[in-house]
């Protein structure tokens, strides 16, 4: 795979399946140079095989979810440049009914049971701003007054100014008369006519709400509403109720709570994460399975050895289907009061998605084999019904070798290594994962289907502080960030040098972003064997982090402590005079997760110290430009990261 074949990488988004089990929808998008934009529709897979085929032809289709009778299905839809509104559909196909007009987009839609009303998020932007008012630009709008903590989110940009509101809206007759704009009178008058139906906004106030669902025909959702929320991590379960301020339905703990379902016999399970006395004691903290027992929430599983984040629940046949990120993969589990846990599927995939119904379970997934697909669970084996990436095979894919090394203090360092064909010795590179409290998987990485066909081996691994391997792994580089897990990689670099002959000792590189970003620059200031090194979307100064980075009231002094001198003693910054290795800093703009501030300064004290540097920025793109950035941007980053790894191995 060479970055210009980046179109072929297509994702496939959460299933939905039809009451019937007969099929599931799921959305199906990949980045399209042309367009410069992610694009992509939703696409009926029918369970006896018979084949998949596209149900809709929207410019972007995301997030189906069936109505309960079977009848309808309701995706978003967003046009080239326009933000995604809620559309509906017939089961069958056919011209989808647009029900919202929202300024800002609209999110997480759900169905009531009756299948006539929907519910969803909307951000509601404060009058005056984000073009409101025609003429007033964003550099006209009046200052913004800070209060809390809370006040940004990368990607977003503030959100003080526009909180997630829950609305509900009643879905329309499909086969109704359309409505028509309304021509004008020779009086000069028009007459009224709604192109969408009318919803109603079900919250007020400044607060930001989520995962909006129906128990019954009560409105729940999650929300933080108590008052030191904005200096904790936890949130409630709220009840809208008509004319009246909302309810809380449990009582306030120290439970971060991700999302929840109910299921038919209206018990309510939810994913949460323990925060600690503090409220923010978050560092490697597993996600959990609650249930709601009356206004308490009852722990139904061990965050220590289960890690459902990331994930979602699915209520069926009395169970619960779950997600669990182990060892690079992420598997299917499932809950039973009588039971417990229970593995579903042993396989070598990464669960990203699953629904069921009428006793079948239908996942979406990734494997070394593909970027995304669809199967049926047969008897506990896949039973795959689609092949998105048959495109992106063609293009040429290795699949990387695992291997567990024994680091320098006897701990196990588990991870992989992708080599390109031919016998070598090939120039190496070591890529470190961001998070830190994240993990490289089994799934067909874009990453590092780029450097191998480019001609390097790569070698990556799950170092302490990673996910998968238990809280205790991930917890350890609590207040040490720069040591265990920099003698994990190093080690582990090593062993894989040691045990592949084919790998080349001295032309090696180093890359890594975000948090990857954070080690490969610590690393480079204490190890000067690597040729060349890349730091990307690098938190590289951790005092500088708090109040810049919108989660940095929190993570800096999560990871790295408060006191002072700790904290120096940990940060890039402090020692990047002693870099030497030629290095290619690569950030973007509105990076709000870590600033660009992080990049310049590491930049320029590198610079002074005359090491060579070079600062790639890319307009326009966030934290997130390597995994969701415009398609352009992503090709030409990946062009500019070969290059530099060119120039000097």
């Amino acid at each position: 795979m060479q970055a210009s074949d980046l179109g072929a990488l297509t994702s496939v988004s959460r299933p939905t399946i039809a009451p019937d089990a007969t099929r599931v929808v799921v959305a199906v998008s990949h980045p399209d140079l042309a367009a410069d934009a992610t694009v992509g529709q939703l696409w009926t897979v029918p369970l006896d095989g018979a084949g998949a085929r596209r149900l809709t032809r929207g410019f972007r289709d995301s997030a189906p979810v069936f109505s309960p009778d079977g009848t309808t299905i309701a995706f978003l839809r967003a046009a080239p440049g326009g933000t995604a509104q809620l559309h509906v559909v017939p089961a069958q196909g056919g011209e989808p009914t647009t029900l919202t007009n929202a300024k800002l987009g609209v999110s997480d839609a759900s169905w009531s049971s009756d299948s006539t009303h929907l519910v969803y998020l909307a951000a509601v932007p404060e009058q005056g701003r984000y073009g409101t008012v025609e003429g007033i630009s964003a550099a006209a709008e009046p200052p913004r007054r800070i209060t809390g903590l809370h006040y940004k989110s990368n990607g977003e940009g503030y959100t003080a100014d526009q909180r997630s509101q829950v609305f509900v809206v009643s879905v329309p007759q499909l086969d109704a008369e359309p409505t028509y704009p309304a021509a004008p009178h020779p009086d000069g008058t028009t007459a009224d006519a709604a192109i969408v139906p009318a919803s109603t906004q079900l919250t007020r106030g400044d607060y930001d709400h989520s995962n909006p669902r129906f128990i019954g025909d009560r409105v729940v959702f999650l929300s933080a509403r108590h008052d030191g929320r904005d200096r904790d991590l936890i949130n409630q379960l709220w009840e809208a109720l008509a004319e009246l301020p909302p309810v809380a339905l449990n009582t306030l703990g120290s439970v971060g709570i991700e999302s929840f379902e109910v299921a038919p016999d209206g018990t309510v399970y939810l994913i949460g994460q323990e925060f600690g006395q503090s409220g923010v004691d978050f560092v490697a903290r597993n996600s959990a399975l609650y249930r709601l027992d009356g206004t308490a929430l009852s722990v139904l599983t061990d965050a220590e050895t289960t890690d459902l984040g990331g994930g979602h629940l699915v209520p069926s046949n009395g169970s619960v289907l779950l997600q669990n990120r182990s060892r690079g993969r992420v598997q299917l589990l499932q809950w039973r009061a009588e039971g417990g846990l229970r593995t579903v599927v042993e396989s070598d995939v990464e669960v990203q998605g699953v629904a069921a119904s009428a006793g079948k379970i239908v996942l979406t997934f990734a494997s070394p084999e593909t970027f995304g697909d669809v199967a049926l669970i047969v008897d506990g084996t896949f039973r795959q019904l689609t092949d998105f990436s048959a495109e992106l095979r063609a293009t040429g894919i290795v699949t990387a070798a695992e291997l567990t090394v024994a680091g320098r203090d006897g701990y196990p360092v588990h991870g992989w290594v992708a080599t390109p064909a031919g016998e070598g010795p090939h120039p190496t590179i070591l890529l470190i994962h961001g998070g830190p409290y994240a993990d490289y998987g089994v799934h067909l990485f874009d990453e590092v289907q780029v450097y191998v066909d480019a001609g390097y081996a790569v070698v990556f691994c799950n170092p302490r502080g990673s996910a998968g391997y238990g809280q205790a792994h991930g917890r350890s580089i609590k207040d040490v960030m720069g040591t265990l897990d920099l003698h994990d990689v190093l080690d582990f670099f090593d062993g894989a040098l040691n045990e592949f002959g084919t790998l080349d000792r001295d032309r090696i590189g180093i890359l890594g972003g975000s948090y990857g970003g954070y080690l490969t620059a610590w690393t480079i200031a204490h190890d000067h064997r690597f040729r060349a090194a890349i730091v990307e979307r690098g938190y590289l100064d951790p005092e500088a982090f708090v109040g810049s980075s919108d989660i940095g009231w929190f993570f800096a002094s999560g990871y790295n402590g408060s006191d002072v001198k700790q904290i120096r003693a940990q940060s890039p910054q402090a020692v990047a005079k002693n870099v030497t290795t030629p290095t290619l800093v690569i950030h973007s703009q509105d990076d709000l997760r870590c600033p660009i501030s992080q990049a310049e300064t590491w930049y320029a004290t590198v610079t002074l110290a005359r090491t060579e540097a070079e600062l790639l920025i890319f307009p326009g793109e966030n934290h997130e430009l390597s995994r969701s950035g415009r398609p352009r941007h992503r090709v030409q980053r990946f062009e500019a990261i070969v290059d530099w790894l060119g120039r000097y191995l």
